[in-house]
């Protein structure tokens, strides 16, 4: 994983913790569908409300597309999260937008990829989070065997996970993120969302999320 910018980076986790977007609570942790304990749960959906912070990530996603995937001929947003975010890239860089859906769609054509597919386009994929890489990357599998071209994936947020760096480096797909987990930190305490003493606990979670304990 890259992360496009580190001052950017450290800017938009602090956004997203200004808005409630990113929640930090180790003494009551969240608990995934996976059954992992988390101290912190993430929605960058909500940014979509604040029409500054949402203008920002749109900005910069489009300075890391330009950066890391100038080649790039269309977007494809990954449903339902990614759907947005990519539709406000494209449209700020006059690209088609796609979108892959979690199953075909259950009546009419059965898409798995709602808009125009052409055959060896080049396109960046777009998420808002990264966890293990699993549905993000199954979207660009759906994709490739479409007969599209994946230069790459584009996120705001990821939570740094080994486990997610080996999935995209086996499925030979390049992710460039806005920020994430180790930016985060320094800047939740610096806000005063964690003190020094939880620091080292959340550290620890990202290391191994699994057999974490608050």
């Amino acid at each position: 994983m890259d992360i496009f910018n580190q001052t950017i980076a450290a800017e938009v986790a602090e956004k997203l913790l200004e808005i409630e977007a990113i929640r930090l609570q180790p003494e009551k942790p969240f608990t995934w569908a996976s059954g992992w304990k988390s101290p912190i749960y993430c929605d960058n959906r909500l940014a979509l409300s604040y029409p500054k912070i949402r203008k920002f990530i749109k900005e910069n996603l489009v300075k890391a597309i330009k950066k890391h995937f100038p080649k790039v001929e269309a977007i494809a947003g990954v449903a339902t999260a990614g759907i947005p975010q990519g539709a406000l890239l494209a449209n700020e860089l006059e690209l088609p937008f796609m979108y892959v859906r979690s199953k075909p769609k259950g009546h009419g054509m059965e898409n798995m990829i709602e808009g125009k597919v052409v055959v060896n386009q080049k396109v960046v994929v777009i998420e808002d989070l990264i966890s293990t890489g699993g549905s993000s990357l199954k979207a660009v599998e759906d994709l490739r065997q479409a007969g599209v071209e994946v230069l790459g994936m584009l996120a705001i947020f990821s939570y740094g996970f080994d486990l997610a760096d080996k999935n995209f480096q086996d499925a030979g797909i390049p992710l460039v993120c806005l920020s994430d987990y180790h930016s985060l930190l320094p800047k939740a305490v610096e806000k005063k969302y964690i003190d020094e003493a939880t620091l080292s606990s959340l550290a620890e979670w990202r290391k191994n999320p699994s057999a974490w304990k608050q």
